[in-house]
């Protein structure tokens, strides 16, 4: 996509959050983009959920507030189809002002897990699965949306329905529309367990940088057209207490420089290689519970029997355990990491698991046996369980050094630090406001 025709230009890059930190640009400006000279303070990228600046961050005063440079990244030019053909978007990265990547950019980050992969003759293939719900928010209370077609509203679960993919085919239409021209490889959508849910698998593909991407966009993509459509759209990891919360799955495995996936040895069980890469990701989960579920909202959707997984453990073929490995054909052998919810930055949320699988092989970490049967049910290792416990983990973690920036470390506890306080006196109905569309 080129500029002509266009009137105005969004540059955005994602904060430690997710959220797209921007700037409207004239079109005209295009060239001067492309060639890096944007400009916008490096503390954008650290702001709280609200979009305050850190207090006390070295980012901020200590620093002057000093600027970064914009550069756009592989994506280019996009169109926006929730506003028209007079405007586009153009993804960027964080760099200093001599050329260094900014270390507290999340894309950096996972890029630098993919650099040091494919150091190591590396490949990584990925997809992602998104679940949101569709939401009425225009009373006191969030509802599910009524029906287009019937005007009623689904109270219960529809798993799997047809009938709910039919209602609401207008919306699903421009979603699919909106992913074609924006690049993103959308594959199957399925109405999911609660009410006005659904999931929508990314296919799976080689670039890391790309399936992060398309995790981004897309959910823009889905909170802006259902706005379209008359409805909220929301990635909250537990929108309605008591019904099932929305997760962000991600699938991964690694060829080597000839194509050949490393984690198939010809049968079920999988190789060596992909026994290390599970025993790393393993260990790393309870210092990455503060990556995978990075709210206070986080936690409600993690605890037993609520179709998401709390013990640390794996399993094959096993939707209770935190990693499965699914069956099939042996040279599609994979895992599937299920602990993330849907309120992730998914670049942290990659990176994560892409270096704690790097970190397992390169010290061949053997897991437990596999799993089998209800895993809730088993005395199993915890992730932890409040959004406290996991910061304390995460900020103490010899794992997440292995991973990622220590600046990166500072700045996100500080950002949850502050969130924590703020949140504080918050009802709940006003913390699922806050999280609505800003995860």
């Amino acid at each position: 996509m080129g500029p002509e025709g266009l009137l105005n230009i969004r540059i955005a890059v994602p904060d430690l959050n997710g959220q797209a930190r921007a700037k409207r640009v004239p079109a005209a400006q295009f060239d001067k983009m492309m060639r890096g000279e944007a400009k916008m303070p490096l503390s954008a990228l650290n702001l709280d959920i609200w979009g305050n600046d850190i207090e006390g961050s070295p980012l901020v005063f200590a620093t002057g507030d000093a600027d970064g440079y914009l550069r756009p990244t592989e994506r280019g030019l996009l169109p926006m189809p929730w506003i028209g053909p007079e405007a586009a978007m153009l993804p960027m990265w964080m760099y200093h002002e001599d050329g260094r990547p900014f270390e507290g950019d999340p894309r950096h980050a996972l890029s630098a897990v993919v650099a040091r992969l494919k150091a190591r003759d590396l490949h990584p293939v990925t997809a992602t699965e998104l679940e949101f719900y569709l939401i009425d928010d225009s009373g006191p209370e969030f509802l599910p949306p009524a029906s287009p077609v019937s005007g009623r509203r689904a109270m219960g679960a529809a798993t799997l329905s047809m009938r709910m993919l039919d209602e609401f085919n207008a919306f699903f239409d421009a979603l699919y529309a909106g992913c074609e021209a924006m690049g993103i490889e959308a594959d199957t959508a399925t109405s999911e367990a609660g009410p006005g849910q659904f999931e929508i698998n990314l296919d799976h593909g080689a670039d890391p940088l790309k399936m992060a991407d398309d995790t981004w966009l897309f959910k823009i993509l889905v909170r802006r057209l259902a706005r379209q459509h008359g409805m909220a759209a929301s990635f909250m990891a537990k929108p309605y207490s008591g019904v099932s919360g929305s997760g962000m799955h991600m699938h991964a495995s690694l060829l080597d420089g000839s194509g050949r996936n490393v984690f198939d040895n010809g049968g079920p069980e999988g190789s060596e290689m992909l026994h290390h890469a599970i025993g790393g990701v393993l260990a790393a989960m309870p210092a990455s519970t503060l990556i995978f579920a990075p709210h206070l909202n986080s936690y409600e959707r993690l605890v037993p029997h609520a179709h998401a997984p709390t013990g640390v453990c794996w399993a094959y073929e096993n939707r209770t355990a935190s990693v499965r490995v699914p069956l099939g054909a042996p040279k599609a052998r994979r895992l599937e990491h299920r602990t993330a919810g849907g309120d992730v930055n998914p670049y942290l949320m990659m990176a994560a698991v892409l270096g704690a699988m790097l970190a397992g092989i390169e010290d061949r970490t053997q897991p437990p046996a596999p799993v089998t049967g209800d895993a809730y049910a088993l005395d199993l290792p915890q992730i932890p369980a409040t959004w406290s416990d996991a910061l304390d983990v995460f900020s103490h973690s010899q794992e997440m050094t292995r991973i990622f920036d220590p600046m990166l470390i500072d700045n996100m506890c500080r950002t949850k630090r502050q969130e924590m306080a703020g949140v504080k006196e918050m009802s709940d109905h006003a913390v699922r406001e806050l999280y609505l569309e800003s995860v």
